[in-house]
């Protein structure tokens, strides 16, 4: 009945709704579109996790092309160059960490911060999207825990020697998150989405991770506190 109500309640085909999902449709085809490209790099700075990591990989781009049609349905035409200004920052210091083999802060950035940033995103679009692009997200949403889930393994049993530069890389990238949040507030406000709530399912995603890899409460509350200070 709620998902009913929110049906009538968003025109799908209004100027301004395909407006605003122009560029949060880009968004989420640029971030399959990312992971896709972080897990091959991924894959070649742990080989011995290759065939897994390019499973992931490959997942990420049926995700991508899934995102690219929920946009013809809705005749939007995504805007891409919007979306990867968007991500420009946490693809530099991707990049950058592949380039001096940091795999942790590789790591964090991909399989802990954009994974709980779409975990969250889509957990929120969810309810609020058409039934077309709900039926895509909905089985999006299921492959990208098991995403999270690898990442968040590979740092448990390594957690000894990683913990220093996953706090480092932690206090580099969790504020950029804010700001990504920021810029697209008043796009993800025309799709019914809420900011308040992307940023609460987010902390809860991200919080939780970091409690599996080994942190302890306090070093959680400490570690998120980076993300909040720039919201």
């Amino acid at each position: 009945m709620q998902q009913m109500t929110a049906d009538l309640e968003i025109d799908f085909h209004s100027e301004k709704y395909k407006d605003g999902y122009s560029r949060i449709n880009a968004i989420v085809i640029e971030g399959e579109q990312e992971a896709y490209e972080n897990y091959i790099k991924l894959a070649e700075l742990l080989p011995e996790h290759k065939d897994e990591l390019i499973r992931l990989s490959k997942m990420e781009n049926r995700h991508k092309k899934g995102f690219e049609a929920c946009g013809r349905n809705l005749k939007v035409e995504p805007d891409m160059q919007f979306a990867k200004e968007f991500f420009a920052d946490l693809h530099g210091n991707f990049q950058k960490a592949a380039a001096e083999g940091k795999v942790v802060t590789c790591l964090l950035i991909q399989s802990l911060i954009i994974e709980c940033f779409a975990i969250a995103a889509y957990n929120i679009y969810i309810p609020v999207a058409d039934e077309f692009a709900r039926k895509i997200t909905e089985g999006v949403v299921k492959d990208e825990y098991s995403h999270l889930n690898f990442g968040e393994v590979w740092l448990k049993e390594h957690f000894a020697t990683s913990k220093a530069e996953l706090e480092a890389a932690n206090r580099q990238n969790l504020p950029i998150v804010w700001q990504m949040l920021n810029k697209v507030a008043a796009d993800a406000a025309t799709l019914a989405m809420e900011k308040e709530a992307l940023v609460e399912d987010f902390m809860i995603q991200y919080g939780e991770a970091l409690s599996n890899i080994g942190f302890s409460t306090g070093e959680i509350m400490r570690l998120s506190a980076y993300g909040l200070r720039a919201a």
